[in-house]
């Protein structure tokens, strides 16, 4: 038996409503992700979370080509994504879904413009190489308080507040 991997979670709260938030995670990945967290040759010209379950989620590079990093399991706006992080510890894709850890994102309405967004990734333990990834993520870059950080700078921006 496989020995667990904690989770590792983020959590903020943003000045907008929960439909907007939603959209704005699900659909601006590209405007919020940090471009050094990249698996394609190329630079990464964007980073695509497919609308739907069944879709995809990768980045592009900006010569056009496209590497997969996992598919979205569950597709419930504005109250929730749910999505695999198929990346193994060579930092490739791995096509296997039982090789997938998960990304659950919940949007949580505080009040009509303000949105608390708690992320989890879980299941580490499923991927090859999934100590190595758990550490990098969550020591080398931050974890999702810092990706949730950029997320929230762009909110703001949008918002024409200027980061927080």
């Amino acid at each position: 038996m496989t020995t667990p991997i904690p989770p590792i979670e983020g959590k903020t709260t943003v000045d907008v409503s929960r439909d907007r938030a939603f959209a704005l995670f699900t659909g601006s990945f590209g405007a919020w992700w940090p471009r050094q967290y990249h698996i394609g040759a190329a630079e990464v010209a964007d980073v695509v979370l497919e609308p739907r379950e069944g879709g995809r989620w990768f980045e592009r590079g900006v010569d056009g080509s496209e590497c997969d990093w996992g598919r979205v399991l569950a597709w419930e706006p504005p109250e929730r994504v749910l999505f695999t992080w198929q990346i193994g510890g060579d930092w490739q894709f791995d096509p296997d879904p039982s090789h997938a850890s998960e990304i659950e994102v919940r949007f949580h309405a505080d009040g009509p413009e303000q949105t608390t967004i708690e992320v989890e990734q879980r299941h580490f333990e499923r991927l090859v190489g999934g100590q190595g990834v758990h550490g990098a993520i969550e020591y080398g870059g931050g974890g999702w308080v810092a990706l949730l950080a950029a997320f929230s700078a762009l909110v703001a921006t949008e918002q024409g507040d200027g980061p927080s």
